[in-house]
């Protein structure tokens, strides 16, 4: 089991700002290798719905824009909304069987409408977040991640065998080849400065090879106004709410939760490897990340777009290049503004041949599917979650590649899930929940958050106990990390501030009990701080100290999720001889 004191490769951490050439430049080699997936996904969602060229000019400016504001909210991660690291925004390909039904059926007007309702729960979605804590499980987050790669590889395998107009398969091979190969030694090989620039070497490689096969579409480029945006074209909404609003709704709030879902895990994934000390996730960002991707979604119907949502890849680019600077994040926003403006450079990157394009992604998505998998197995791999994480993939996988009753899957919901991560995450939110049944008891006891209430929750622990015959060393045991972790607790409060409420909850078996903890803010991340121990305990306040010990000692898994005015510690504690084996988040 992976250690949360292990150190990653982090040149820049998130408070550091590098220097200003390699902050734009870092930012310019995101927006380059993001910007054909923003613009293309409304141009595909446009022409199948049969939008008109107007519209379609609009809503790509929008798009573009949209994204980079967000990207920004992101990046900044101020006043709850955004996560405070870099997570780029760009258009959504979940939304893409949504909004062609809601756009050929009734038009740009009432797709624009129907985004807007789905982000106002995605909003509320971000505020009550905590509520969910149960069904949106590492097990859960890490599984959608994976499933991201399962959807978007055989996209990238048709990019890399695309052969363009007057093209030849040769030169198609050969440039894929070259942006794959030396994007993938330089993942591997590459040192300081070197590093930082793999990205934009690898795709200028690629694309270099493939100016001299022809591939590389010049007139295009010289055919482009360099400043320029669309002054008509904007749907505006409908606000009849008639029959297909009301037809499309469910659908749409489902793809918005499946998102949100996904942001959660690049949430999770991002705050993992931009840190050179890793550290517990922080849920307080993971509500900011949904705030920010809300209000992109909301600017995307206000402006008769696509929705939003976090892409993926940049936590990859994060990891490849070690820099996870914020300040590369509002670059990357801006960057992205300047370009919707910018009708050439636009057309320079777009030129970009989809095989160089789809070979580099391919290295970035395969190094999500890894981060996928340690966020599962960092979590704690047991009976129940290794289940989950299964079926919900196959299944996932196997809706991607029509191999599941396709005739019938095909037409659900307006073809959403013909997209293997809408599919595979409901499983996986399904079985949770009812692996979460499956505690028939769950007894629950609130009281004050101060040590005089131990007597109260010993008391609570044994009854529980009597119901379900544990013997008396187990309920010792149980007991006893109940103390250790109210001493902790009423530890981080602040002496002058008023006892707060606290809650406990336990589930039992007969060989084990969780016990979750709901309580209000707290200074530190308990996780953090029992990875951080060393073995000298003459350390500035022995007495917490110990009380981290102890607990360690008497469970088997500390998981402790920090949410905006409420904080909530598991613990679980088995009925054998404990040995701490999960200290993630």
């Amino acid at each position: 089991m992976q250690a949360i004191t292990s150190t990653t490769d982090i040149r820049y951490e998130p408070n550091e700002t590098p220097p200003l050439p390699l902050t734009i430049g870092l930012g310019f080699q995101m927006a380059l290798l993001s910007i054909a997936g923003i613009v293309l996904t409304p141009a595909v969602v446009i022409r199948a719905g049969g939008g008109s060229e107007e519209y379609l000019t609009w809503a790509v400016f929008a798009a573009v824009v949209v994204s980079g504001v967000s990207t920004i909210l992101q990046a900044l991660g101020k006043f709850r909304i955004g996560s405070g690291y870099v997570l780029l925004m760009g258009t959504s390909g979940a939304f893409i069987g949504v909004c062609i039904g809601a756009l050929h059926k009734s038009g740009p007007a009432t797709m624009a409408t129907l985004v807007i309702a789905s982000s106002l729960l995605q909003l509320l979605f971000a505020t009550k977040l905590s509520k969910f804590r149960r069904i949106l499980t590492p097990t859960v987050s890490g599984t959608v991640i994976m499933l991201i790669a399962v959807t978007v590889m055989p996209i990238l395998f048709d990019m890399m065998g695309e052969v363009p107009e007057g093209g030849s398969l040769s030169g198609t091979a050969m440039s894929a080849a070259t942006a794959l190969i030396v994007t993938i030694m330089l993942a591997i090989k590459a040192r300081g400065i070197l590093r930082l620039w793999a990205p934009m070497i690898g795709v200028l490689a690629g694309t270099i090879v493939s100016v001299f096969f022809g591939l590389y579409d010049t007139q295009t480029i010289q055919d482009a106004a360099w400043i320029g945006f669309p002054t008509t074209g904007w749907p505006g909404m409908d606000l009849s709410f008639g029959h297909v609003f009301w037809a499309f709704i469910p659908a749409f709030i489902f793809v918005t939760i499946i998102g949100a879902i996904e942001t959660v895990g690049d949430s999770i994934a991002i705050q993992r490897i931009s840190w050179r000390t890793p550290r517990a996730s922080d849920f307080r960002t993971v509500q900011g990340s949904l705030m920010a991707d809300g209000i992109g979604n909301f600017l995307s119907g206000v402006s008769g777009t696509i929705p939003n949502t976090t892409y993926s890849s940049s936590v990859s680019v994060v990891e490849l290049t070690g820099v996870a600077s914020r300040a590369c994040g509002v670059a990357i926003g801006g960057i992205f503004i300047l370009l919707s403006v910018n009708p050439k450079f636009l057309a320079a990157i777009l030129a970009i041949p989809a095989p160089v394009v789809g070979a580099f992604v391919t290295v970035l998505i395969a190094m999500l599917f890894v981060l996928g998998m340690k966020i599962v197995v960092q979590d704690g791999i047991n009976y129940r979650s290794g289940l989950i994480c299964g079926i919900s993939f196959w299944i996932g996988t196997g809706l991607q590649n029509r191999a599941i009753y396709p005739e019938f899957f095909d037409g659900l919901a307006g073809g959403t899930f013909e997209n293997g991560m809408v599919g595979g995450g409901l499983v996986a939110i399904l079985l949770t929940i009812l692996t979460e049944l499956t505690f028939k008891a769950r007894k629950r006891i609130q009281t004050t958050l101060n040590i005089q209430s131990l007597s109260e929750l010993q008391t609570f622990i044994r009854k529980f106990s009597q119901s379900h015959s544990w013997s008396s060393s187990f309920t010792n045991r149980v007991e006893g990390a109940v103390e250790e972790a109210l001493l902790v607790l009423c530890g981080q409060t602040s002496p002058d501030k008023e006892d707060g409420v606290l809650q406990l909850i336990v589930k039992g078996e007969a060989d084990r009990a969780i016990l979750e903890f709901v309580a209000a803010d707290s200074t530190e991340n308990l996780q953090d701080r029992i990875a951080l121990m060393g073995s000298d305990i003459s350390t500035r306040n022995l007495e917490k100290d110990v009380s981290l010990r102890m607990l360690k000692h008497l469970t088997t898994s500390v998981r402790h999720e920090r949410y905006h005015g409420t904080e909530i510690i598991v613990l679980e504690v088995h009925k054998a001889t404990a040995i701490p084996r999960d200290i993630s988040a």
